[in-house]
């Protein structure tokens, strides 16, 4: 029987990465299992080239992949960026004006545009433990003196699904809002989604919607399970990922890609 994908797409935290950001033996032999039968893997995360690529060399990935929450395709054999959307620093401004207008004042992070883009951490705003490439501004000015990919937001008192529904309802049509993880809310360019980053690679590869399977865990993940022929969740899921998605498979904790993988081969 022959494999019925001839893409795999994984989101990278909660999904293919352990809580320890380790991928198991078990999935990597199931990932490389499904190249063998003539599947694509192709990693598709909501962190930035910065924040992704010694994942991707410690794993020995070479192929594309799509960062940023699809706003950069980046070839990660040759360290090199391919594609790469910036998002509009007055129409941001004006964006958070119109959120702090309905919910109060928010701690702020911007991503910087290109391979070294570092996040800018500004006042007040909780960073996640870890080793990931981040500069403290002194003056809040210091978040837009570059070209963006985008910016997160905090709120002191609202959990991250009341910021987004709040961040929503007030920027209108100015930009994307996304929720991407605990602590992580993010605002985007208008349009901008895993989709279109994946529909982007999946071009260069010359695979199309229909021939790929998508893997993820949470609710960033919910448009390219829309554009993906087939949407599996993590069974440490997000509800609304869950909601939107064909199947639910095993936590990342325990090798939930390389279980239905192993059923598919």
């Amino acid at each position: 029987m022959t494999f019925p994908y001839k893409l795999v797409a994984t989101d990278l935290d909660g999904t293919l990465l352990r809580n320890d950001e380790t991928v198991s033996e078990r999935t990597r032999a199931a990932l490389t299992a499904t190249a063998a039968a003539g599947a694509a893997h192709l990693i598709v995360t909501g962190r930035g080239v910065p924040w992704t690529r010694h994942i991707l060399d410690a794993l020995g990935y070479e192929g594309l992949a799509v960062c940023g929450q699809g706003a950069q395709v980046y070839h990660a054999g040759e360290h090199r960026l391919l594609t790469s959307l910036t998002l509009d620093r007055q129409l941001a401004g004006l964006a958070l004006s119109k959120i702090e207008a309905e919910v109060g004042p928010l701690a702020l992070a911007a991503g910087r545009d290109g391979l070294d883009g570092e996040v800018v951490i500004g006042p007040g705003y909780r960073v996640h433990d870890g080793p990931l490439p981040s500069v403290m501004a002194k003056d809040p000015a210091e978040l837009w003196a570059a070209p963006l990919n985008k910016v997160y937001i905090q709120h002191p008192r609202l959990d991250d699904d009341a910021l987004t529904t709040a961040a929503r309802a007030a920027v209108g049509n100015l930009v994307d809002v996304v929720m991407a993880g605990p602590g992580t809310v993010e605002i985007l360019p208008l349009g901008l989604s895993k989709a279109t980053g994946l529909s982007l690679a999946a071009r260069r590869l010359g695979v199309k919607a229909a021939d790929t399977l998508a893997f993820g865990d949470m609710p960033n993940d919910i448009p390219m399970f829309a554009w993906a022929r087939r949407g599996v969740a993590m069974a440490n899921a997000h509800e609304d990922l869950k909601a939107v998605a064909q199947e639910v498979t095993a936590s990342n904790e325990d090798d939930g890609i390389a279980v239905f993988l192993e059923r598919l081969l």
